[in-house]
């Protein structure tokens, strides 16, 4: 079993010094000659070549698990009624990841049964990925034999919210968003779906020259430990604003729909659970921890 991951980028650490002292050029030849290097500018990190995974690496709720699976059979016999599955094990459930389930008549000695599962993460924690597989030998004897392999889900993102309840029955809310993984993020969208009573405005832009332009600037990077705040401003729809009774009562707010990218554009979305206003006679502003489901 192997996941199936992006490779990253090949970093290499320059080790340069001036002609004028004891290695002269030496070194500038050594990483001039390096394949891993870019020509001309062989001082950088970054080089012109990727790097396969070296280990199982992070898996964050919301991204998709992908792993490759194969079968050898490395004895000189043939097999028969090769059945491979494949179950990922949560804390709550058990997945079937199989493409097919169906057996496969035979499997001749040196050849083998490959697979390829996905699987969108919506449970952070402990997970267990179950191989079994059960085959019949030449002489009828049925074998069977699993194994395991576990991985940790970890949590991508810190979600906070704030409420205000303004005198006009509309609803502002902050959402403050941080990156508690180790590596950049490109926030490729981060909206709010409101409830069935109200409509939504996103208050994170501003016009320039006649141009809508991000508060946040051109570029969508939120470094590690970073956190940004979104704004947002949700009015009664009007079937809604001449009951003000019904709005005032109304506690359920909408929830908010977050997707990024990593490393060479590997993607992960989240939805938070409905968010919920405490609901006052008085503007009040209140902020909240908020749950996450992929």
């Amino acid at each position: 079993v192997m996941r199936l991951t992006k490779p990253t980028l090949f970093t290499n650490i320059p080790v340069t010094c001036e002609e004028k002292d004891l290695p002269g050029d030496l070194f500038n030849q050594l990483m001039r000659d390096d394949p891993s290097t870019v020509n001309g500018a062989e001082i950088l990190m970054l080089g012109e070549m990727l790097t396969l995974p070296q280990n199982f690496g992070n898996i964050f709720l919301g991204e998709t698990f992908s792993s490759y699976i194969s079968v050898h059979n490395d004895s000189n016999q043939v097999v028969k009624d090769i059945l491979v599955k494949a179950d990922l094990q949560t804390s709550s459930q058990r997945l079937n990841l199989s493409a097919s389930n169906a057996a496969v008549a035979e499997l001749k000695p040196d050849c083998c049964i490959d697979d390829v599962i996905h699987h969108e993460v919506k449970e952070i924690g402990t997970h267990i990925l179950v191989c079994a597989v059960s085959y019949t030998t030449q002489g009828g004897e049925k074998m069977y034999f699993r194994k395991f392999f576990k991985f940790q889900v970890l949590k991508p993102l810190d979600v906070k919210t704030k409420f205000y309840n303004a005198e006009t029955d509309e609803v502002f809310l902050e959402a403050q968003i941080q990156n508690i993984t180790t590596s950049p993020m490109f926030m490729e969208k981060v909206s709010l779906e409101p409830s069935i009573m109200y409509n939504v405005t996103e208050l994170n832009s501003v016009t320039q020259a006649g141009e809508c332009v991000s508060t946040f600037g051109s570029r969508g990077y939120l470094q590690p430990m970073d956190t940004r705040q979104y704004l947002y401003c949700l009015k009664p729809k009007k079937e809604f604003a001449e009951k003000a009774g019904i709005i005032k009562g109304v506690t359920v707010i909408g929830k908010l729909d977050i997707v990024w990218k990593t490393n060479l554009g590997e993607r992960g979305r989240l939805q938070t659970s409905q968010l919920q206003r405490m609901v006052s006679l008085e503007n009040r502003s209140v902020w909240g921890w908020v749950g996450h489901s992929a």
